[in-house]
């Protein structure tokens, strides 16, 4: 047997990219970490950069780890291979973290904090590296499974402040998305000329006409360089891809292999860990002389047998499988099920007894089942899915096979597979289903549509099912009215979908028990707002079990709607304790999400500042979009019109894209209320116009002072009073001090009148929202300047000045001052804020420790390491001026 290519010493045609490998290198050495993504098709080279890497900075300890195909749905997988070797620091680690990680492992009971496991990590990698710089380097990070893929991406993002490199090994394109983030190199083939000296260095014996043919079919990928003058001759018109071909190359090394010989290296293939000692006992199950049959596979050059059974490329592993017949996998897989312990690694056991099945096994499938419910608890949705749509396949029953089906599909949803949900929900809705089953499809048709964005069916396909449910469970079926009404929240007024959910929610059995939130929906597009706010208030404040408990996103919206922004404000409290006590990113981001909007609207930009920044801290550890809406709200307030402009486009093309059309309602009012603050009124009018045409919740009522004033401004009555009338039924049925204040300045506006300007002062000022208690100062002072009584309006332009600048709310407290002015006052200047010379994230970092938090609960706080805190902290100081925390407590504007 001929011996494969001998590889060259060094990298050709590689400059660029050693280079940027280097600066990787150097960065980690001066404490500065970095990561990098290497991009490219199989063969192409990347695995020889991370080779590099590592040999060529011997003072950098290497951490070594490579996603496997096999294991891309066992969870944790590769963070457990990354943190093996220095599971002896874990001591090291807050206990929080610590858990998080025995959780991830199986070392402990309890749900996976994935983000906290990620947290977990970054500490880890950290208290390693105070004995020297670290590299670590992941291959084949397209088969990472998610949980691991996700931490990773995680920590990659937050390690600038550690000696630590990260280099990263995908095949293009598409793979391990979440990583797209962060710096990449996408690697093309070698030159001609490069090309040619590989061959020549290889000591490949070729005449001129063979290398030209060679190389030109080589494309530059260097393994196939290599590989090609194995496969059998040149591609002819029409083949397969080079790496195909070099496969075929690879498998053509097993000709004329002994039979043991191929059914070591087969069961090597199907085994992704690498254990010797698992290779060894699966063989010896067939009767392989493990000794010849070892020598013979390793004379390939294909495998190598030492302290871990590696193949000498990921497509050398799977060209070995593909030729082997699926009879010989299938032994393969059972005599590795054989030799896994059922106690230490029950889930790869039992993966690999599906892998052995050639037809339905009843048997199988129940502890796939098992396994998938094992997977669920550790937090691995990509596992459990995976599971259960096996155990699936290998069920007999028809009636077991649809449930599990089901169940899988929802799996599936969970992980964020949406296309693998729909292709499985395929298999079973054509079958004879019942009708709870029927809803059960249709819900789960619903949440696909949904999660597809650009699919906007997914409230019918709810709807459909709560009219399935009707008569077999009413009370269900009034639930999934209600979930149908949030989806068409999101999705908007103006896609028609919620008046066809409300139309249809009429027909239904009215509720058990006494009217519903669901009533009180129809009631109020139906009636309108004097009739169901009362309805509405009862079940927002439902004694100890408030509505929000169960709906809190819907309740946010409502309390909004009934400008109670006490309630409001209770929300979002509720929300922030529950999620923090629970850890569920998706409670805690709402309640931030929450909290910031409130904030601004209070006038405490900071806090909003603060929080905004935490909420995208943990879509940023999630890999997922921040939340839009607050930020929208935020530069609504702050006036600064060139940075809105950014965010407002960016906004509208989400919301685009994504079928958002409360998305783009909330861009309408945002532009309304800085254009109105800009006294762009005609801009005003037209943004505040799109946002009440929908009559969106929430959005429509807080968008009618705004075209109210713009209105007026623009010369057009009608449109004034039209929204004046809307504006003031609204408010009188909500009776809150915040609701009739508001109505009451719009009246003035409309009337000029100055007992509704005085009655918008004195009412609003019980509300903490700042916005409209000063923009009613502001109006009526502008109102009595331009009576020519300077010396009364003067205290209310001061009054609005001060609250206005006070709190940063820019474009209105620059109206006060310019009137102000007009009077022959000069108003004072306010002093920069701090959050003007910090990023968001210093903000963030500044108020925290100005509590008194330690730099180890800012990093838990904002997911970072206290390294980090500690960095952004040595720049806050320079940029306030300022050298200690004890300063930065009584920093003005940083305090509690």
């Amino acid at each position: 047997m001929s011996t494969p290519a001998r590889l060259p010493d060094r990298l050709l045609g590689r400059r660029d990219e050693l280079r940027r490998v280097g600066e990787v290198t150097e960065a980690a050495r001066a404490g500065r970490g970095e990561a990098l993504v290497l991009r490219g098709e199989a063969g192409i080279g990347k695995s020889a950069l991370l080779d590099h890497a590592r040999r060529a900075a011997p003072d950098l300890r290497p951490v070594e780890v490579s996603g496997a195909q096999f294991e891309a749905e066992l969870p944790f997988a590769v963070l457990h291979q990354l943190c093996l070797p220095m599971m002896g620091r874990l001591a090291e680690l807050p206990v929080r973290h610590r858990e998080a990680l025995q959780v991830a492992f199986g070392l402990a009971d309890g749900t996976p904090d994935l983000f906290r496991a990620g947290l977990a990590t970054l500490d880890l990698l950290s208290a390693a590296a105070r004995e020297g710089p670290l590299m670590c380097l992941v291959d084949d990070a397209q088969w990472l499974d998610a949980a691991s893929l996700t931490a990773l991406a995680f920590v990659a993002r937050r390690i600038g402040a550690e000696p630590v490199g990260m280099v990263f090994a995908v095949r293009s394109p598409g793979a391990a998305s979440e990583l797209d983030a962060l710096p990449g190199l996408l690697l093309g083939g070698l030159r001609d000329v490069d090309a040619r000296a590989l061959l020549t260095e290889s000591h490949l014996t070729l005449d001129e006409q063979v290398r030209d043919r060679i190389i030109a079919e080589a494309r530059g990928n260097p393994l196939a360089l290599l590989e090609l003058p194995r496969a059998g001759g040149f591609v002819p018109p029409d083949t397969p891809a080079v790496p195909t071909r070099v496969e075929h190359g690879f498998q053509a090394r097993l000709a004329g292999l002994p039979a043991g010989a191929r059914s070591l290296m087969t069961i090597a293939s199907a085994d992704p860990t690498g254990d010797p000692g698992l290779l060894w006992a699966a063989a010896r199950r067939l009767d392989i002389d493990v000794a010849t049959a070892g020598a013979a596979a390793a004379a390939t050059g294909l495998v190598e047998f030492a302290a871990r059974v590696r193949f000498c490329h990921p497509l050398a592993r799977s060209a070995v499988y593909r030729a082997a017949e699926p009879g010989e996998r299938h032994t393969a897989h059972r005599v590795l099920a054989e030799v896994t312990d059922p106690v230490v690694d029950p889930d790869r056991r039992a993966w690999h007894r599906a892998q052995a099945c050639a037809g339905p096994d009843d048997d199988v499938a129940d502890e796939l089942e098992r396994c998938a419910s094992r997977a669920q608890t550790r937090g691995g949705v990509s596992a459990a899915a995976a599971f259960a749509e096996r155990a699936a396949a290998l069920t007999l029953d028809v009636s077991v096979r649809i449930e599990r089906t089901l169940t899988a599909v929802r799996a599936h949803l969970d992980a964020g597979a949406t296309d693998t949900a729909a292709r499985l929900l395929t298999t079973v809705e054509h079958m004879a289903l019942d009708e709870p089953r029927h809803a059960r499809v249709d819900l789960l048709r619903g949440r696909i549509a949904f999660v597809r964005h650009n699919d906007g069916d997914g409230p019918m396909f709810m709807l459909r099912a709560a009219r399935r449910l009707a008569v077999l469970d009413p009370d269900r079926s009034r639930e999934i009215f209600l979930d149908a009404l949030e989806m068409s929240l999101v999705v908007g007024r103006a896609s028609g979908v919620m008046d066809t959910v409300l139309a249809e929610a009429r027909s239904t059995a009215p509720a058990s028990r006494s009217p519903d939130l669901l009533d009180a929906l129809v009631l109020l597009a139906t009636d309108g707002h004097r009739a169901a706010i009362p309805l509405l208030r009862e079940l927002l404040h439902d004694g100890d079990d408030p509505m929000w408990t169960r709906r809190p996103a819907l309740a946010s919206v409502l309390a909004s709607e009934l400008w109670d922004p006490h309630t409001h404000a209770a929300i979002a409290e509720w929300l922030m304790k529950t999620g923090r006590a629970s850890g569920s990113p998706l409670v805690l981001r709402l309640g931030l999400a929450q909290t910031a909007s409130i904030a601004a609207l209070t006038g405490d930009l900071e806090k909003a500042l603060v929080a905004v920044a935490e909420e995208e801290a943990i879509a940023d550890a999630i890999g997922g979009p921040a939340v839009l809406y607050p930020r929208l709200h935020l530069a609504a307030v702050r006036g600064r019109p060139t940075e809105a402009a950014e965010l407002f486009r960016t906004a509208t093309a989400t919301a685009a894209e994504s079928g958002a059309g409360h998305l783009i309602a909330n861009v309408h009012w945002a532009a309304a209320v800085l254009r109105n603050g800009l006294t762009d009124h005609p801009a005003a009018l037209a943004a505040a116009r799109q946002a009440v045409a929908h009559g969106d919740l929430f959005l429509a009522g807080a968008a009618l002072p705004e075209l109210v004033e713009a209105a007026v401004r623009c010369g057009e009555p009608g449109a004034a009073a039209t929204a004046l009338a809307s504006l003031t039924e609204r408010a009188e049925a909500t009776a809150t001090a915040t609701g009739l204040g508001v109505a009451a300045y719009a009246r003035g506006l409309v009337t000029g009148v100055e007992d509704h300007y005085q009655e918008a002062v004195a009412r609003l000022g019980e509300t903490p929202l700042v916005l409209y208690r000063a923009r009613a100062h502001l109006l009526y002072g502008e109102w009595l300047r331009r009576e020519g009584r300077r010396r009364d309006c003067r205290p209310h332009l001061r009054a609005a000045h001060e609250l206005l600048s006070g709190a940063g709310i820019e474009a209105f407290a620059r109206r006060a001052a310019d009137e102000l002015r007009a009077t022959g006052e000069t108003a004072r200047s306010r002093s920069g804020d701090s959050y003007d010379r910090l990023t968001k994230q210093e903000t963030s970092i500044a108020r925290l420790v100005a509590t008194g938090a330690t730099s180890n609960e800012v990093a838990a706080r904002l997911f970072l390491s206290p390294r980090t805190v500690d960095a952004h902290l040595r720049n806050i100081f320079r940029k306030l001026g300022i050298s200690s925390r004890r300063q930065l407590r009584n920093h003005s504007g940083l305090g509690t």
